[in-house]
């Protein structure tokens, strides 16, 4: 009988099925960084635990590392102390730490496939929502919470209960413009934020077909947010030619090898699936939200609805988002006055999203009053951008370029909201608060819509702003 991904992947990892029901599934690869960990690590040495299988196992330091100033100690006491308590628990237990002197530190999800850890077929794990992102690669992967990173820790193990797939095809061709993060925000707007709970989402058809695997892991990135367990595209050649070299990746006589695993694994023709989605890459224009929630989202040239004409259970919700962002029903989302402008986050902080901002930079300037900050995903992508001169298009144009880490996606270190301040973002919550101000505003856009709104001053077409 045919199969799907998933079901192939979690199979080949099962241990056994518990008496609940549930499955005891083996975690090829735990990732994690300074927040989630240092309370597991603490359960360990409470329970007299080790971590048997640390080769297993990658960590870095990403939340709450400053990105203007990196130099230790951190003005932040308290960053400083989970900074250290990392250092010691790798060392502790003997797992290897991408730390700031490394050259290799960054944000956990960027760092990972960089490095060559992420590889098709494994189930991943990480004390981090947006594990979802290593799905790009054909894998399963997943965030989880503290108690869980124990469990990882001292047993490579996980108790889950299986998922059902769901297969979201995208097919035709983007608009000049669209980008990987316009068809993530369309696919959350179309389903809704419980859209995907009890789901895998497995994306296809000639838009993922076409994809990179730096626009690829931007969708998965995003797939917690529609609900959805975890979100995994098949492997193929694009996969390959991205892995090949990276310095976790076999290499010689078992590279050919691993090819023909990683083949094998992808979902065959006539496999199951609990849901099939259909949806016309022509549709999609670019997207922006507008109120605290990812479904929340318009194309850039719709008005923001009327919470009288949504469905019943989504009354309330749009209600409170028009009240605390300051927003009219009926008023068009474009002009939309934006006070921060931040690119960066595990879901576009990569190289091609620096460059084909930086492309079309060159010209263009700042708006006064507008903060603008790029912070790219990894010390490696920093290197290599700066090499490529882009550090000096972003200056020139007046966006502040800085270290590698999570910056402005949550109010975890320096960069935060003051007041009510709107930002537009490249990140991927617009939760309320979320950005550090409690009356602080997110607005959700592909990077080029976030350099847009930056010389704008407001939200604005990127296609109308850049001739794109």
């Amino acid at each position: 009988m045919a199969k799907n991904l998933f079901d192939k992947v979690w199979d080949a990892h099962t241990v056994k099925t518990l008496s609940d029901n549930r499955t005891q599934l083996f975690i090829s690869m735990h990732l994690i960084h300074e927040v989630t960990s240092p309370q597991a690590f603490g359960m360990l040495r409470n329970l007299g635990l080790s971590v048997p299988y640390p080769q297993r196992t990658f960590a870095t330091v990403d939340h709450i590392v400053p990105t203007e100033n990196q130099a230790e100690p951190f003005s932040d006491g308290l960053a400083a102390e989970m900074l250290e308590a990392l250092r010691r628990n790798c060392e502790e237990f003997g797992v290897t730490f991408y730390d700031l002197p490394t050259g290799k530190q960054g944000i956990v999800h960027v760092v990972g496939p960089e490095q060559g850890l992420t590889h098709p077929g494994m189930t991943i794990a990480c004390g981090d929502s947006h594990t979802s992102t290593h799905g790009a690669f054909g894998s399963i992967a997943f965030g989880i919470g503290t108690s869980q990173v124990r469990d990882v820790l001292a047993t490579q193990t996980l108790a889950l209960s299986r998922l059902k797939v769901r297969r979201i095809n995208v097919n035709g061709k983007l608009r000049p413009g669209v980008f990987a993060k316009d068809v993530t925000l369309h696919i959350i707007r179309k389903l809704g934020v419980k859209g995907g709970l009890g789901y895998a989402y497995e994306y296809g058809g000639e838009v993922f077909d076409n994809f990179s695997m730096e626009e690829r892991m931007t969708v998965c990135n995003m797939a917690i947010e529609g609900g959805a367990r975890c979100g995994y595209v098949n492997p193929d050649q694009t996969t390959f030619d991205y892995l090949k070299g990276r310095a976790h990746v076999p290499k010689g006589s078992e590279w050919d090898v691993a090819v023909e695993r990683w083949k094998s694994i992808a979902s065959e023709p006539g496999c199951h699936y609990d849901d099939i989605v259909e949806i016309d890459a022509a549709d999609i224009a670019p997207t922006v939200t507008w109120g605290i929630n990812p479904s929340q989202a318009l194309f850039i040239d719709e008005s923001i609805p009327d919470p009288a004409s949504l469905e019943d259970e989504d009354q309330d919700t749009a209600r409170e988002a028009l009240e605390y962002m300051n927003l009219q029903a009926g008023q068009p989302i474009a002009g939309t006055n934006v006070d921060v402008a931040f690119i960066g986050s595990c879901t576009n902080s990569r190289l091609s999203d620096l460059e084909e901002v930086a492309s079309h930079l060159p010209g263009h300037k700042v708006a006064d009053g507008v903060k603008a900050i790029v912070v790219p995903g990894s010390q490696v992508i920093s290197k290599i951008a700066e090499e490529k001169g882009l550090d000096k298009i972003y200056t020139d144009a007046g966006f502040e370029w800085r270290g590698a880490g999570c910056s402005m996606c949550l109010a975890m270190n320096p960069d935060k909201l003051v007041g009510n301040q709107l930002c537009a973002s490249s990140s991927n919550r617009n939760f309320k608060g979320r950005q550090g101000s409690p009356t602080g505003r997110t607005v959700l856009m592909s990077p080029l819509m976030v350099a847009a709104a930056a010389i704008k001053g407001h939200v604005a077409d990127a296609r109308e702003v850049f001739d794109v």
